[in-house]
């Protein structure tokens, strides 16, 4: 008989967490629980490092690997990446297995068989890999899963195929960028018996939102586990006080859609029914269970754990289905706890400043650094850690959303990260190269720093003087007094991109929406090509999603009108959704290439463009939400806002005194031509960041020249005044949505003094915008009764 280290295959209760050499980490956990707990775990074997290796070696493929990636020029040209990842995973997929390596895998499949009682019995069948010399190197996420899969024959082709994932682009791309050679790495597959799960999802320890290990945090969807690793349904999210072992927070959201089992293998995404898509996924009793064996579990290692279960359709019994350490706050313990009063913490008279940049969204965050160079490895990104990165782009937005604060090498005041973050309230500061050192060189991952946003100054070390937040003003004896706005003429609308903040903004004294980004709901929510998703037959996806997410924005605010500004997206932001490399052209320049109004009525594109009036339709037809307006951005020429509107039409939404289309204005030629473009919107919203850039001539991402960027410019001023002069005369309005009102309070002054008929801004700004807003007003009635007002000297007209 085989000894432990050369055997092909080993059972859950042979194994322990100590054996993560011999089969990887998510194998030797679910050894572990089975052999040295009482928590249900679905039972099964793991085939090991070993077998893996005996598959390279006997089937030649070690040298074919080899020389494929020593031929490789370039692992940055995604292209050629992709390419030879490819040919590195057919080759594997193609191999005859050793005859004896598959007659192990088949005879240990008949014999879980017969342990349970079952015919040729569903099973799931996980990757779990690690490294020679580096066992704890467990590359997680990285690798696949395949669930629901029957009959000896196809787990052995499960099982090469869960080898092959070890040259996905993205390990290949982690592996090189971490110096870490292929051949340390090894593949173990674990097969267990299938859960047909009713509902599963993810629970830790911990709270991992804030570090309160008084917690445990519950996550559940209906269906199968997948969805919520890919963030497709939002999950019902309990909090359970270990102590009392009660349910202390509980936020059911509704679900709409559940990946689900086929009765004869493989899965397929079907609609939750309607009386259920309110509903708890998890009785009050299940989540007390659940936090049970989290307690268990968490006992048991040591650390603060992260866990997925499943609840079976059948017997509606939990199972635990994987368990880790959790790596975030069992760090941060980890350095707590190793030294006396924590090294981290700084007084600020000794904070030593290691990086400055422009302030580009106030606030005081502390955390830890983590330095991401590349997009694709966003998803190693965790909650609570201070974002590090070059410069952030819309497909940035899921990590954005979970960073303490953002600090980016590159790009002004008018970049992404800067107004991403300002709208989402997370501390930036933004373009550090432009004051002599970038970021990414002077901070380094595990670093813990204080970054003081206001002031564009990152701070080494923990620096709690600042971070401490003043007293409540309303303590016992006084009173607050409750905040007043004196109405406006001129309309103080927000800007607003994330659904989910919609109800946290909506009691603000905002006029309604003046730019709802589109964009945002395709990056968090949908992360597929519209075209993509026509190919693989499910429009309805883009349909689903984009209303689901513009009607939570809609409800919100109602009855004040929101306008959505439909999708803006550059190519090389369409390439990085998934299936967009197949539709996307290559552009040196996308910012002023096919965006905007250019795409809706091209043959290519129109069905994707469809696929968002029908979003639009749906929330304002189905839903009843009539305040949503849209807004049609980058429109080049008169012809193209006449094409887009007649495709609008022809899908049945017409402009009438209850829908309102707008457009952008960011082009010269929209101003040049704004009596021309009136016939066919109702108003415009000034994009100020692309208009000043396009007639400045100057690349508003770009440092070198971003001193001669400028909204306040005289040239910009008179297109303003042009525009608002003419869209008046046919009764068009004219709104700005850009950056400048919320930065420079006299332009705001300046914008009134021109009749604008509304000012959007971010949402740390509305308040402050509404009462300069007032004053100004005030100002212009007072200067007309008296006849002394400021005469400002500037000729405005062009």
């Amino acid at each position: 008989m085989n000894s432990r280290d050369t055997a092909n295959v080993l059972w859950f209760n042979e194994l322990h967490r100590e054996d993560v050499n011999l089969v990887g980490g998510k194998s030797s956990s679910l050894g572990e629980m089975t052999s040295s707990m009482d928590v249900p775990v679905p039972y099964g074997f793991a085939t090991t490092a070993s077998a893996y290796r005996y598959f390279m070696q006997e089937t030649g493929l070690n040298d074919k690997v080899n020389g494929l990636l020593k031929g490789m020029k370039d692992y940055e040209d995604s292209d050629e990446l992709r390419t030879t990842c490819k040919q590195i995973r057919d080759l594997i997929v193609g191999a005859t297995m050793p005859a004896d390596l598959a007659a192990d895998i088949k005879k240990a499949y008949a014999d879980l068989s017969k342990k349970m009682g079952q015919d040729d019995p569903f099973v799931a069948i996980r990757s779990s890999a690690t490294a020679e010399d580096l066992p704890d190197a467990s590359f997680a996420g990285q690798q696949e899963s395949y669930l629901n899969i029957k009959g000896e024959d196809d787990v052995v082709n499960r099982v090469q195929a869960c080898y092959s994932s070890l040259f996905t682009d993205r390990a290949t791309y982690y592996r090189h960028k971490q110096q870490f050679p292929y051949e340390k790495v090894a593949l173990s597959a674990a097969v267990q018996m299938m859960v047909f799960s009713k509902a599963s999802g993810i629970m830790f320890s911990v709270d991992v939102s804030n570090g309160d290990d008084s917690k445990i945090t519950i996550d559940g969807i209906r269906g199968l586990g997948e969805y919520i690793v890919l963030g497709k349904v939002t999950p019902n999210h309990f909090v359970i006080d270990k102590k009392t072992k009660k349910i202390v927070e509980k936020n059911v959201v509704k679900q709409t859609i559940q990946l689900m089992r086929v009765a004869d293998g493989g899965t397929v995404e079907k609609a939750v029914p309607e009386e259920l898509q309110d509903k708890q996924v998890l009785t009050d009793e299940q989540v007390i269970e659940l936090a049970g064996y989290a307690q268990q579990i968490e006992d048991h290692y040591g650390c603060y754990m992260d866990m997925e279960y499943a609840l079976d359709t059948n017997t509606n019994r939990l199972w635990i289905v994987q368990a880790r350490p959790e790596t975030v706050w069992s760090q941060s313990k980890k350095d707590h706890d190793t030294d006396t009063g924590d090294d981290n913490v700084v007084a600020q008279a000794d904070a030593k400043v290691v990086v400055r940049g422009l302030p580009a969204s106030p606030g005081l965050a502390s955390g830890v650094v983590h330095v991401i160079d590349d997009p694709k490895d966003i998803d190693q990104f965790k909650k609570g850690e201070v974002l590090v990165t070059l410069m952030t782009s819309p497909d940035w937005v899921p990590a954005m959303k979970k960073a303490a604060a953002i600090i980016t090498n590159n790009g002004g005041m008018t970049c992404h990260a800067a107004i991403v973050s300002r709208e989402m309230q997370i501390p930036c500061i933004v373009g550090t190269e432009s004051k002599q050192l970038a970021a990414t060189d002077a901070l380094h991952n595990g670093d813990v720093v204080t970054v003081d946003a206001k002031n564009g100054v990152v701070y080494q070390g923990k620096v709690e003087s600042l971070l401490k937040k003043p007293e409540a003003a309303n303590q016992a004896g006084q009173v607050v007094a409750a905040e007043t706005f004196a109405p406006t003429g001129t309309g103080v609308m927000m800007n607003l991109g994330d659904p989910d903040l919609a109800d946290k903004y909506s009691s603000l004294p905002a006029d309604g929406i003046g730019l709802m980004r589109e964009e945002f709901i395709w990056t968090s929510y949908i992360h597929e090509h519209p075209l993509y998703l026509i190919e693989q037959g499910h429009p309805e996806k883009v349909v689903d999603m984009l209303a689901d997410g513009v009607s939570k924005v809609a409800r919100a605010m109602a009855p004040r009108p929101v306008v959505l500004r439909l999708s803006d997206f550059k190519s090389s932001e369409y390439r990085n959704l998934k299936g967009g490399d197949k539709y996307e052209p290559q552009e040196p320049a996308d910012l002023l290439g096919w965006r905007g109004a250019s795409r809706y009525y091209d043959p290519k594109y129109i069905n994707a463009f469809k696929l968002e009036l029908e979003a639009v339709k749906k929330v304002r037809n189905e839903f009843g939400l009539k305040n949503l307006n849209v807004m049609i951005p980058f429109v080049r020429k008169v012809e193209e806002a006449q094409k887009v509107t007649e495709i609008m039409k022809n899908q049945g939404l017409v402009r009438n005194a209850d829908f309102k289309v707008y457009m952008m204005a960011e082009i010269p030629s929209n101003i040049i031509l704004a009596d021309k473009f009136n016939e066919f919107i109702d108003g415009y919203s000034i994009g100020s960041n692309d208009l000043t850039m396009l007639l400045l001539g100057c690349d508003r991402n770009n440092d070198t020249v971003s001193g001669l960027f400028d909204e306040r410019n005289l040239a910009v001023k008179r297109a303003i005044r042009h525009l608002i002069k003419t869209a008046h005369k046919d009764g068009k309005t004219v709104s700005i949505c850009g950056q400048a009102p919320s930065e420079f309070p006299d332009f705001t002054n300046f914008l009134i003094q021109s009749g604008i008929d509304y000012v959007s801004v971010n949402p740390d700004m509305v308040k402050e915008t509404k009462r300069n807003v007032a004053h100004f007003e005030q100002r212009i009635m007072l200067d007309k009764a008296t006849g002394h007002g400021l005469i400002d000297p500037v000729d405005y007209e062009w």
